[in-house]
């Protein structure tokens, strides 16, 4: 968990007096529009005013207008304004105290919605004022290592009777209540409000009511929604009254927000002020809550030590006519503006959960969901993520594997377009709603490889050479399925000695590799028009005269055969001597008589 913000005061200190880091003392802003400090409080126990004209109906706010305490701050401000910053630290009433890790969670909550939402300008002690009178500060800081109130902190069933009727929404799950909801945590919402605005503030993995960070800082986004500017008056009683529909509850808010503005401490987690005076009367739930106040009672005169008083004839001042009070008219509340994925309660296939194409080829038809509330009705505007997942290739229109799109009035999103690429086999198009963690819509797709039933050799010359020469003769071969010219498909070619066992031939023609070599079995892909072309020169004859066969066959059956004629180069005939006459002259003999 991260580092608190501000030194963490835990019981048990070695220090017999405790004292904190004192928040600087912030005067009263006298700017428009900003919330002066409450003038209406007596004594400090109560809040003043006439009260709700209408029973609690608990539509649209955070509690479902579950009691809160009542007492006011006390009259001592912790640091009255015009104070100099620079007097020594000290600690200020009891009241101005707040627990460490609660402190802690409000300044951190107010820290991340300013980063994000400047212009709702929330300030902390607001959170603060929420915190006092829903929960007394989390029970006074009675939460442990992790922030986590301890024990939880309920409020009572809302079941109608003094409070607003709200069936049960969790199962049970936040509040233990399967038959009615109750408000849960140091920042009481009702589980309904919290399916919507729960966060998960210290980073461990639950999105808890009961922890003060996450409910502070769902308290703040609650408070921001709908542009709110806190820092207009308007804005901000309409933000608090979204939290509870009441008026006194505004107003004790309030003065608490002004009180911890005038300054504040911490104290230890756990020794807080706890909370007391509820608005519920006495109906409690299991709230821990402190004895009511109790009104003093006059004793009655004892007859036997006071004596009659002769009867006076003094008519009294005559009371002017009781004049009715208008009730206050309660403005209207702005409920808080809940994003679109926050109600998508289902995604759903719509069209095209299988998809299958071949490589190099566009997808026929895209994935399609539905954005879908609880009750089965269209979600408009909401942002749908589609991916492809798997070892493939195939891409959206535009070249990437993810795209996000928004869904329409009929709460509809539809992938761009698919097309393969030269990978075969299986892959995934998922679906899912964009900051939501809800059950994906996934899309099965299918690549396989480009297809020819029929193979046949565009009629021509018949194909010979001699051994050391190559094929001079241009050999074209259409590939065809089912009809149609097949473009792009991928033919095997093998030079076999026979039709009737084609195996690869040990000699003979053979093909001339890219790297110089020469192979007898390649593969080749049939061009736009059907065609495979070997041009003259790209079939050697080899060594060996005698008569072999070019083998080809393509995915979907189609296969060919063309004979390929080596011959021996022909022997030269030698040519006759020329001569002067038709036989040749004798040649003379040496004589074998003696001369004369």
């Amino acid at each position: 968990m991260a580092a608190h913000i501000g030194h963490r005061l835990r019981k048990g200190a070695t220090s017999g007096v405790v004292m904190a880091a004192a928040v600087a003392a912030l005067a009263a802003s006298q700017a428009p529009e900003v919330i002066p400090p409450a003038a209406d409080n007596a004594g400090g126990d109560t809040a003043i005013g006439a009260g709700d004209t209408a029973p609690p109906s608990g539509d649209g706010s955070a509690t479902g207008d579950s009691p809160y305490y009542t007492k006011l701050p006390p009259l001592n401000t912790p640091n009255k304004p015009g104070a100099t910053a620079h007097l020594p630290v000290i600690a200020g009433p009891a009241e101005a105290g707040i627990p460490a890790s609660v402190y802690s969670a409000y300044k951190r909550a107010e820290l991340s919605i300013r980063s994000t939402d400047p212009g709702c300008n929330l300030p902390w002690q607001l959170l603060a004022g929420i915190g006092k009178v829903e929960s007394g500060q989390a029970n006074g800081g009675r939460v442990d290592a992790n922030g986590t109130a301890s024990p939880r902190i309920l409020g009572p069933a809302l079941d109608g009777n003094g409070f607003a009727m709200i069936a049960d929404t969790d199962g049970g799950a936040f509040d233990g209540d399967k038959v009615h909801d109750r408000a849960v945590g140091p920042m009481q919402f009702i589980p309904s409000t919290w399916a919507t605005w729960g966060q998960d503030a210290n980073s461990d993995g639950k999105k808890d009511p009961n922890n003060i960070y996450d409910a502070a800082q769902a308290a703040g986004l609650y408070l921001c929604a709908s542009d709110r500017n806190l820092a207009v008056k308007a804005d901000l009683d309409q933000a608090v009254l979204s939290y509870n529909h009441s008026r006194e509850y505004l107003n004790t808010v309030l003065s608490w927000k002004a009180f911890y503005e005038r300054g504040t401490h911490q104290v230890p987690d756990g020794t807080g002020v706890l909370p007391v005076g509820r608005s519920d009367d006495g109906i409690r739930g299991n709230r821990p809550t402190g004895p009511l106040p109790t009104v003093p009672t006059t004793p009655a005169p004892n007859p036997g030590t006071q004596q009659p008083k002769p009867p006076v004839n003094n008519p009294g001042p005559v009371k002017p006519p009781t004049v009715p009070t208008k009730p206050p008219v309660t403005e209207p509340v702005k409920p808080p503006t809940v994003p679109p994925a926050a109600k998508v309660a289902q995604l759903a296939v719509v069209a095209n959960a299988k998809l299958t194409t071949t490589t190099g080829s566009a997808f026929t038809g895209s994935p399609r969901v539905a954005a879908l509330d609880s009750a089965g009705k269209p979600v408009a505007g909401v942002s749908i993520r589609f991916e492809i997942i798997g070892t493939t290739d195939t891409r959206f229109a535009g070249g990437g594997t993810t795209a996000t799109l928004t869904t329409g009035s009929t709460g509809l999103a539809t992938s761009p377009a698919l097309r393969a690429g030269e990978k075969t086999g299986s892959f995934t198009v998922r679906a899912t709603v964009v900051g939501r963690t809800l059950g994906a819509a996934d899309f099965a797709a299918t690549v396989t490889e480009r297809q020819a039933d029929t193979l046949a050799r565009v009629p021509g010359d018949a194909l010979s050479a001699t051994t050391g020469a190559s094929f001079a003769q241009q050999v074209q071969v259409k590939a065809t399925d089912k009809g149609a010219l097949a473009p792009g498909v991928l033919v095997t070619a093998v030079i076999v000695t026979s039709k009737t066992d084609p195996k690869e031939s040990t000699e003979g023609p053979s093909f001339k590799a890219a790297d110089g070599t020469t192979v007898r079995t390649v593969t080749l892909k049939t061009g736009p028009d059907g065609l495979l072309t070997f041009a003259p020169g790209d079939i050697l004859a080899g060594d060996k005269a005698g008569t072999f066969y070019l083998q080809l066959t393509a995915p979907g059956g189609g296969t060919t055969f063309i004979d390929l004629t080596v011959e021996l180069p022909a022997t030269p005939t030698p040519e006759p001597s020329p001569s002067g006459s038709g036989s040749p002259e004798p040649t003379p003999s040496p004589s074998s008589s003696p001369s004369a």
